[in-house]
C-alpha cells in the first residue's frame, strides 16, 4: 500500500536523525535552555526578521494550539475561527476543555475574512445583553487551512488590521506553514507572518521532523509567563534539546523550505494528472493537500494500491478525497499513482 492518507506517515528528515544520534551522549540542561534550543531560536528570528521574537518548542500541534490560546484569552473569552478550522472540528474540545468557547464563522474554503471579523465584534459589541455572551478574545486562522487554500498577503494585511483595531491578538497555526510557504498561490513570506500575526507557530511534526512545533510570540504583551503555561499545559520536554536540534537542523540551511517545496511539487504532480482526466476539486489547493471529486467507483479502484483520507460526499455517486503530500514522498510512488489515473 502507497500511503497518501497525511503528512506525517514517514518518521524524520534522515539529517534529524542523523544529528539526534551525534548528540545523543551530550550532557545539557533540561527544558529548552540548552544551546541547541538557543541556535534554533536565533535561526528562527532571522528567518522571520524578529529579533526580538520570544520562541519556544512544544510537542504537537493541538498541545500548541490549547497552550497559546488558554495563555491569551480571560475566562469569560472565546477564540474566532472558520467553522471548518482546526480548533472546531479536529482536536476533540481541547480548547473548550480549557474553558473558552470557539466562536465559529462560515466559511467553504476554509479561510475567513476581516469582514467577518468586524460584523462579528460589533455584533456582539452592540448587542445590549453583550455581558451575558461569550466574549470574542482573539482570531485563530491557520496556513494552509485545512482544506489546503492559503492567505494571500492582502488577506492578511486586512485581517491583522481588523484585528488590532478591534484589540483581538491574532493567532496563525502553522502546523503546515512550510507547505504554505511554499505554495505558489500564496505570495507570503514568515517575515509577513511575524510583521502581521501576533503570534504563529511553524510546524515541525508535519514537515521533517520527528515531533515538534515552534511558537513564535511577536506581541511583547502575549511573552509574559508564557513557559508557565507550556509547563501547566504537559508541554514542557524534559529533554528540550530534542526539540532544538530538529528546528536548528532545519534551519540552520533553509532545509525546512527544500523539503516543503519537494511536497508541494509532489502534489501538483498529483493535482495535474487528476485535471487532466477531467475531474474537478472540491478546494483549489496549491499546496501539499489536494481534494480530487470522483466516482465511487474509481477510489474503490484505487484504493486498492493507495490510501487516501475521505472527506465528504459529493453526491450519491461521488466523494471528494484528500491525496497528501510530505516532505518524505517519493516522487517514483507519485509517478506510479499518476499512471493509474492516467489509465482510469
Amino acid at each position: 500500500m502507497i500511503r497518501f492518507e497525511c503528512d506525517y506517515t514517514e518518521g524524520a528528515h534522515e539529517r534529524i536523525m542523523k544529528r539526534l544520534l551525534e548528540t545523543n551522549e551530550e550532557q545539557t540542561p533540561g527544558y529548552g535552555m540548552d544551546e541547541h534550543c538557543e541556535k534554533a531560536r536565533a535561526y528562527i528570528r532571522k528567518a522571520c526578521h524578529a529579533e526580538n521574537a520570544d520562541v519556544h518548542f512544544l510537542v504537537g500541534g493541538t498541545q500548541t494550539n490549547t497552550t497559546i490560546i488558554a495563555s491569551i484569552l480571560r475566562p469569560h473569552q472565546g477564540a474566532v475561527a472558520a467553522i471548518t478550522g482546526h480548533i472546531a472540528v479536529h482536536e476533540t474540545g481541547a480548547i473548550e476543555a480549557t474553558g473558552h468557547k470557539v466562536l465559529t464563522l462560515p466559511s467553504d474554503d476554509g479561510k475567513i475574512q476581516a469582514e467577518q471579523v468586524k460584523e462579528l465584534y460589533d455584533a456582539h459589541w452592540n448587542d445590549a445583553s453583550h455581558e451575558h455572551m461569550v466574549q470574542p478574545g482573539l482570531v485563530y486562522i491557520s496556513h494552509p487551512t485545512e482544506n489546503g487554500t492559503t492567505y494571500s498577503r492582502s488577506e492578511l494585511e486586512a485581517l491583522s488590521k481588523v484585528c488590532r483595531e478591534c484589540g483581538l491578538p491574532l493567532v496563525m497555526d502553522g502546523a503546515r506553514l512550510g507547505y504554505g510557504l511554499a505554495s505558489k498561490g500564496s505570495d507570503l513570506s514568515l517575515a509577513d507572518i511575524a510583521k502581521l500575526c501576533d503570534v504563529f507557530y511553524i510546524g515541525g511534526t508535519k514537515v521533517g521532523a520527528l515531533f515538534g512545533e515552534a511558537v513564535v510570540i511577536i506581541n511583547d504583551v502575549l511573552k509574559k509567563d508564557f513557559r508557565y503555561f507550556i509547563k501547566q499545559n504537559g508541554g514542557m520536554l524534559a529533554k528540550g534539546r530534542l526539540l532544538g536540534i530538529q528546528f536548528e537542523t532545519l534551519f540552520e540551511d533553509s532545509l525546512y523550505y527544500e523539503i516543503s517545496k519537494h511536497a508541494v511539487d509532489m502534489a501538483i504532480m498529483i493535482r495535474e494528472a487528476f485535471a487532466k482526466k477531467g475531474f474537478s476539486f472540491r478546494y483549489d489547493s496549491t499546496t501539499n493537500q489536494q481534494f480530487p471529486i470522483l466516482p465511487d467507483d474509481v477510489l474503490m479502484e484505487l484504493s486498492e494500491k493507495y490510501s487516501y483520507s475521505f472527506w465528504e460526499k459529493v453526491d450519491a455517486a461521488h466523494s471528494a478525497v484528500r491525496f497528501c503530500t510530505s516532505w518524505a514522498t517519493n516522487k517514483k510512488n507519485v509517478e506510479m499513482l499518476i499512471k493509474d489515473i492516467e489509465v482510469l
